[in-house]
């Protein structure tokens, strides 16, 4: 069989097979010499988009906790995990910007058109609440990270400010500018890159932590995985990333739904499988590096328990030395400040297309009330959270595993609508994408029944 004929059966046309990456690439590279004047690095850093913004949110403070739990408890036995969920989290995303692509609505509104209602209330009400709770902890989170630098800044006046500054630029920056904001947000991920590589941790030691499956099947250890699953492969990331193809091709003058739906090109889905698989990539690198950053510090000098990001900072300092810490404390400021905007954002377009408003940061404040009213209430709800008290570990872990337990829902039904040719046409996934998407759904299912068994044991 010719290897566009097995590209076009497994993948659906015109897809491209996952050992073929290297020659997107550099077919992608060949396209550089156009007249911008830019050269390769900076044409494919303008080629870069919703992917890489969606991968980068989701390495959030919240996340960063979490990871920084399972370094500092286990050490490196779960550091695995970042190479074993890149593809599943790749391909899944990639199925989501097919759906916004094709379709020309996002993930919500989709599942509105092909199922029952009482499905899309209860997949967009949870996710809500989870937003809400990660927003609140990373607004924290950032507040903390700050007073580890200027310790005699109130605490309180860093949330309000933080909370409000996200609103003002989500709510009055226009998209395009707020999308390159969000963009270069991104970068801030190589701080957490650059802080592990400080520790001059062994490169052998590190490649077999990568690839080398190490589990113990304990009680903690199966919450904690169900808990990265959780807020690795998290449904705010699934509504997003459909979301924001669709506001791309509003940007680029596809205002309405028939002109969305008229044609996707091969060269579309090519440019949008680079910037999703890269933004996977790098988002799932740099959870490695978070994880054995812990384990080579905070784990083999006892220290096992971190209730948050700003905490593992602090308690990284003494042993990674201070520009480990500053970087380690940067990257929670700005991956923050990305965070924020795109788990409000992802609830209110959740909401918004469940309830039929209108929705888009395209649009301006007085188009899109109930859309940015969505936005302020899980900001506001998220920022009061900060003041009553919670457990900002428990807070965490939880809503990690609250999204352990809504995805495989919404996994089911990406999974379906996007290997339906009815729905997708010719670009529907194929059928070794569909089998990947069935795994992980199946995973995330036994990982989360096993997680909700060792709370009643």
């Amino acid at each position: 069989m010719k290897k566009k004929q097995f590209a076009e059966k497994f993948f659906g046309a015109p897809a491209v097979t996952l050992n073929k990456t290297l020659e997107i690439t550099g077919d992608f590279a060949k396209s550089l010499g156009q007249k911008s004047g830019l050269n390769k690095a900076g044409q494919f850093w303008n080629n870069l988009g919703p992917g890489l913004t969606t991968g980068a949110a989701d390495d959030d403070p919240s996340g960063i906790a979490t990871y920084s739990q399972a370094g500092a408890k286990f050490g490196f036995s779960l550091a695995w995990l970042s190479a074993f969920t890149f593809p599943f989290m790749a391909v899944v995303q990639e199925m989501c910007a097919r759906i916004g692509m094709v379709t020309g609505r996002g993930l919500a509104g989709n599942i509105r058109r092909h199922y029952s209602p009482w499905v899309l209330y209860l997949c967009a009400g949870s996710l809500f609440v989870a937003n809400t709770f990660n927003i609140g902890a990373n607004l924290g989170a950032m507040a903390s990270a700050v007073k580890l630098l200027s310790p005699k800044i109130d605490f309180s006046w860093l949330v309000v400010s933080f909370a409000f500054l996200s609103l003002v630029l989500q709510i009055f920056s226009p998209y395009a500018r707020y999308a390159k904001y969000l963009k270069w947000l991104a970068l801030i991920l190589v701080s957490y890159i650059l802080s592990a590589l400080l520790l001059n941790l062994n490169g052998l030691e590190l490649i077999k932590h990568a690839f080398w499956p190490k589990f113990s099947f304990g009680k903690e250890q199966i919450f904690m995985v169900c808990a990265i699953l959780g807020t690795t492969i998290s449904p705010y990331l699934f509504f997003w990333q459909t979301s924001q193809e669709v506001e791309e091709e509003i940007l680029a003058g596809k205002t309405t739904i028939k002109q969305r739906q008229a044609i996707t090109t091969p060269a579309e889905i090519k440019k949008m499988r680079i910037d999703v698989w890269f933004g996977m990539f790098f988002s799932n690198l740099v959870m490695f590096f978070i994880i054995v950053a812990c384990a080579a510090t905070l784990y083999q000098n006892g220290i096992t328990n971190i209730s948050t990001a700003a905490e593992a900072a602090l308690a990284l300092k003494p042993f990674g030395g201070e520009y480990a810490f500053l970087l380690f404390t940067a990257g929670i400021i700005g991956t923050g400040l990305l965070a924020v905007p795109v788990l409000a954002g992802s609830a209110s377009y959740a909401l918004s297309e469940a309830f039929g408003f209108k929705q888009g940061l395209y649009r301006k404040l007085k188009q899109a009330t109930a859309f940015y009213g969505i936005i302020i209430i899980s900001v506001i709800f998220g920022l009061l959270l900060n003041f009553t008290g919670l457990d900002p570990i428990k807070a965490l872990i939880y809503s990690a595993v609250l999204n352990g337990l809504v995805a495989p829902l919404i996994l089911i039904l990406i999974v379906d609508m996007g290997g339906n040719k009815k729905i997708m046409g010719s670009l529907a996934s194929g059928r070794l994408a569909k089998t990947i998407g069935w795994l992980i759904t199946i995973i995330m299912i036994v990982v989360g029944t096993a997680a909700i068994a060792s709370l009643l044991i």
